[in-house]
């Protein structure tokens, strides 16, 4: 499975899904709220329904999490060696607000890491795709694969740090108070990892409670982006209740 057919595999299926959740962009439809899990539309649902058809007919002896369906317990998923786990549209409020930063997020999961993964920015044609022995490489429009490597940050050199733009932190800036920051870079989505992972920035802290299908395909990105002296990634995955409490990836961790 981890091989570099198989990304490219992934990586078609990915833009299948974004093409279907794009075909809603100008045309939103209504708006409804999952409770206290943030707004989903149609185009999330028409992004779920590409995935998970197409997962299905690849990898039908592997099950699938996807935001937008049923969510197992524990006690049927503690046993699987592996799984997908995918989020249709990470960034809903960023759809909404057509500012682009939303993704098509879709990771393997084997035991508790994820292995393979992609994150699709459909809006802006931007693509990054990662596997455990493969690398990591991103892609602009049409344009040539250019592989990615987390850049460590010199020793007592300010921190670029990427931050969330729909969930603004007082932890967040706590943590900073005593850090040197050169400069604090917004997005939505899954991206920041991904500007992590291609020196973009240096760190991406995160305080409060995310899902994993909200993390696993950027940092399955961050994870597989290069060098060495990257520090590791502390996220887990196929907890008891699949939610991840805060986290530091990047440097200053």
């Amino acid at each position: 499975m981890i091989t570099t057919d198989s990304l490219n595999v992934l990586a078609t299926l990915a833009r299948e899904a974004g093409a279907a959740a794009m075909r809603h962009y100008d045309h939103q439809g209504p708006v409804t709220q999952k409770g206290d899990k943030g707004p989903v539309t149609e185009a999330d649902r028409a992004a779920h329904r590409v995935i998970v058809a197409g997962l299905g007919r690849w990898t039908p002896d592997i099950p699938v999490i996807s935001e937008e369906g049923e969510i197992p317990g524990f006690e049927a998923r503690r046993a699987w060696p592996r799984f997908w786990l995918v989020d249709p549209l990470d960034g809903t409020k960023e759809f909404i607000q057509k500012n682009g930063e939303f993704t098509v997020n879709i990771a393997l999961i084997d035991g508790s890491t994820p292995v393979l993964g992609v994150v699709l920015a459909p809006a802006i044609g931007l693509l990054y795709a990662a596997g455990r022995g493969l690398g990591a490489w991103k892609q602009e429009g049409d344009g040539a694969r250019r592989t990615i490597a987390y850049r460590p940050v010199p020793k007592g050199h300010p921190i670029v740090v990427a931050e969330s733009r729909s969930h603004p932190s007082a932890e967040l800036d706590a943590w900073l108070g005593n850090r040197a920051v050169a400069r604090r870079v917004q997005a939505g989505s899954s991206l920041k990892f991904c500007w992590v992972a291609e020196g973009r920035a240096d760190v991406y802290p995160r305080f409060g409670p995310t899902m994993e299908w909200d993390t696993a395909a950027g940092d399955c990105i961050y994870r597989y982006a290069g060098t060495a002296d990257r520090p590791p990634s502390p996220l887990v995955y196929n907890k008891p209740d699949l939610t991840n409490l805060s986290f530091v990836i990047g440097a200053a961790a």
